[in-house]
């Protein structure tokens, strides 16, 4: 098996264990990540997303597949399972990602998934009227920013 596609199976076995430290460690100091709710986060803020999720997804189970990788890129095919904290609603969510390698790491990670679909299951009557909405796309996209923010600093005060 490829280093990186070892990499990925790393990665993804921190995840399904909610180890949001051994995910961060496998991606490059200056990496970029994308999906449709985090559209642009980079290097600490990465791993800040997901230990975010992982000490919040109190239920979420994940199972990923398809990885495959070599010395270009990569990819991976994974689901999450888990209760949409904002609403209580349940969510499956579907996502293919795509990777870039640097000197070991994951330096580009962009997770595909289609929002309206995941704004259904987590947002209820109003995903499914106004999801593909570019207006409830970016209210959902600040507040995960928003979430996010939060997080840190409380982290940061924690540690202070």
């Amino acid at each position: 098996m490829h280093s990186n596609a070892e990499l990925l199976h790393t990665f993804y076995d921190a995840f399904a264990r909610k180890d949001g430290a051994a995910m961060r460690a496998c991606y490059a100091e200056d990496a970029t990540f994308s999906d449709p709710v985090f559209p642009a986060l980079t290097g600490s803020e990465i791993g800040d997303m997901w230990t975010m999720l992982c000490e919040r997804g109190k239920d979420l189970a994940l199972v990923s597949s398809g990885i495959e990788a070599d010395d270009n890129g990569g990819k991976a095919h994974w689901e999450a399972t888990y209760t949409f904290s904002t609403t209580g609603r349940s969510v499956h969510n579907v996502i293919d990602a795509e990777f870039t390698f640097k000197d070991g790491k994951i330096a580009t990670h962009i997770d595909h998934f289609p929002f309206w679909k995941w704004s259904r299951m987590a947002l209820g009557a109003p995903g499914l009227l106004l999801g593909w909405t570019p207006i409830v796309q970016n209210k959902v996209r600040g507040e995960a920013a928003k979430g996010l923010g939060k997080w840190q600093e409380k982290r940061s005060s924690a540690s202070a």
